[in-house]
């Protein structure tokens, strides 16, 4: 072997070794976190948010690549990682964007962020996912258990309207627009004039007491409702709620960490 090929052979191996760890600036703004990111080669701005099942590409960006399908197979790239051979749904997502400054081009879900440990700061605003075992250092003096419902990871919490208090299961969303969503099956707003606006993206944000949450106890939060899609699901803590600290889901471990946001 020539003593020019053996760099050339070591360049090949280290091109051909998976990333451990990659990271991402973010933009957190109404209540959502946004991430670039690549799907089905097709480049732009996408929601990251851990309590949406799926990821989605955006109606219009589809049908701009091309794409005349709803269901899709190819490679998802994030915050300096790539998954290959992911799922991916076509959606109108103009209910979801309408009220973000730039076109959104679709949603990173939670089939595609399970793979890793995620980390997420929120000011300034950064995405960091990395593979098991290969995840800096995180100080945390809170940990609380994640357990998975209606594919989406739930941490028990319980919240109050000051006369009834309900416990169950609740989806961190670090896409949710909105503090605390319960479900329309457990909760209600009895004569709210336009009921339709209590659900995601509406503009009814009524009060609700209190959340508490691995024994931090959080009052007087914008709330909202979601449609009920599975009997174990009580809500979501969207990502205005989730702000407040440095989050780390380390779902290979099935942990979700807590620390101070500064």
């Amino acid at each position: 072997m020539s003593r020019s090929a053996f760099p050339l052979s070591v360049l090949l191996t280290l091109a051909a070794t998976p990333a451990w760890a990659g990271a991402a600036a973010c933009w957190f703004e109404h209540g959502v976190v946004v991430v670039g990111a690549e799907v089905m080669g097709v480049p732009g701005d996408y929601i990251l948010d851990t309590a949406t099942p799926h990821t989605f590409l955006a109606e219009t960006q589809a049908q701009t690549a091309g794409y005349v399908e709803t269901a899709l197979t190819g490679d998802v790239r994030v915050a300096g990682m790539k998954l290959r051979g992911q799922k991916v749904a076509v959606a109108d997502l103009d209910m979801r964007t309408g009220a973000l400054p730039t076109p959104i081009a679709g949603v990173i879900g939670a089939d595609v962020l399970k793979a890793f440990v995620l980390d997420l700061s929120f000011a300034p605003c950064r995405v960091t996912l990395s593979r098991a075992g290969h995840a800096p250092r995180f100080p945390s003096r809170t940990a609380l258990p994640i357990h998975w419902v209606a594919e989406r990871p739930v941490v028990r919490a319980a919240v109050s309207d000051g006369l009834q208090a309900l416990a169950g299961a609740f989806a961190p969303a670090t896409g949710g627009d909105t503090a605390v969503r319960l479900s329309d099956a457990l909760a209600g707003a009895p004569g709210a004039a336009k009921p339709n606006e209590l659900y995601p993206y509406g503009v009814l944000r009524p009060r609700l007491r209190a959340l508490s949450i691995s024994g931090a106890l959080i009052e007087n939060l914008p709330a909202g409702l979601i449609k009920a899609e599975d009997p174990g699901l009580a809500g979501e803590i969207g990502a205005p709620l989730l702000s407040r600290y440095r989050l780390r889901f380390d779902f290979p471990a099935r942990k979700l960490l807590l620390a101070p946001a500064h």
